[in-house]
């Protein structure tokens, strides 16, 4: 149970309904804001404290925050879905929370509880209710929880000021033009993350270092970048924003291991023991560029696809590097395994099948 006192300060001049109709017939993503949004302060003596829900708008920062000269923050993403009636729930948010509290530890940032973090998403989605879409076109209220360094000071220390907040936004179908096989270039200059470093924390910074090379892809005509480690440069490890699955003829699903250098991602987990349910082997082992070049070649795996809050799963085609290319698409769509696993799990997120893992938690 939550130990935090949430007050609340409704604006007084909300989005009229037909201005809020609009936004939620087309959402986009991350373009629009709910009315509210909630903070919460921290300091030493005090530990968290002045939780708050009040009119979104623009915050005032001191030239000399921390966070504006050390990067010290971190954030989360997740989503907010409304069942066929009316009521509304949240994917796993205890898993967010838990991977918020492990970013907090290697960001020297203090640790917000589980319960807390799930308590201040569930009150900003109940005050800003009428913002959660309806089902259709698989539209969701998408949350994100940030937390950040707001001492004002120039020294090189973990800030004794931090500031937690949660914002929302409507969000529509990442895929507006259908279910398409994204294309990738592995980046051969960049690398993500190293063993010791930040791979593992959901913090800006390691989204900043991929922003080159997702222009650099994107220059060349294609959709995202695929990292490889950075000490041998051959182990796939995941793309600027998503986690990666190979599916194989027989039925074996393999994606990257957790070498603290890729996002422990929630939906990564879960499709993890979503696709075993489903009676598909999975593994979790190194993966090299090789064996992804070979493997479609032979004909041995037979689909690609990434995954993340946002997209959840989309397929992967085209992977490009140096003067070679392959494309595991099948027949420039989405393949049989990669259509199953989305939608076993878009079912249970929407409502419209049965959550037997116990991942959905009601908020209203």
């Amino acid at each position: 149970m939550s130990a935090l006192d949430i007050s609340v300060q409704r604006r007084p001049d909300p989005a009229t309904d037909d201005r809020l109709a609009q936004i939620l017939a087309k959402p986009g993503f991350g373009v629009s804001f709910t009315d509210h949004m909630l903070t919460v302060d921290w300091t030493p003596d005090a530990g968290w404290h002045d939780a708050r829900i009040t009119a979104y708008g623009p915050i005032t920062l001191d030239p000399a925050t921390a966070v504006l000269h050390y990067a010290q923050e971190i954030f989360e993403g997740m989503k907010a879905y409304r069942h066929a009636d009316g009521s509304v729930w949240t994917f796993r948010p205890e898993a967010n929370g838990a991977r918020m509290a492990r970013s907090s530890r290697r960001l020297a940032l203090p640790e917000l509880p589980a319960d807390d973090f799930v308590a201040t998403v569930d009150a900003l989605v109940q005050v800003d209710e009428r913002w959660v879409p309806d089902a259709e076109g698989e539209k969701s209220l998408y949350l994100r929880p940030f937390m950040f360094a707001s001492e004002a000071f120039l020294g090189v220390r973990p800030a004794k000021h931090v500031t937690y907040m949660v914002i929302a936004s409507p969000a529509g179908s990442y895929f507006a033009g259908g279910l398409k096989p994204v294309s990738l270039l592995v980046a051969e200059h960049h690398t993500r993350a190293a063993i010791g470093g930040m791979g593992a924390a959901k913090t800006g910074g390691n989204y900043a270092s991929s922003l080159a090379p997702q222009q650099e892809a994107i220059d060349k005509g294609f959709d995202q970048v695929v990292f490889l480690d950075a000490i041998e440069r051959k182990y796939v490890e995941e793309l600027g924003g998503m986690n990666l699955y190979f599916v194989h003829d027989d039925g074996t699903i393999v994606t990257p291991e957790l070498t603290g250098t890729i996002l422990e991602g929630v939906t990564r987990a879960s499709i993890m023991e979503l696709a075993k349910s489903l009676g598909h082997k999975v593994e979790e082992r190194r993966f090299s560029l090789d064996e992804w070049r070979h493997g479609v070649g032979s004909g041995r795996i037979t689909e690609v696809f990434a995954c993340g809050t946002a997209a959840v799963v989309t397929p992967v085609g085209r992977l490009a590097w140096q003067d070679q290319e392959v494309d595991s698409s099948v027949a420039g769509d989405a393949g049989p395994v990669t259509k199953q696993v989305r939608q076993a799990l878009v079912d249970i997120q929407y409502g419209r099948a049965e959550d037997t893992f116990g991942w959905m938690h009601r908020v209203l």
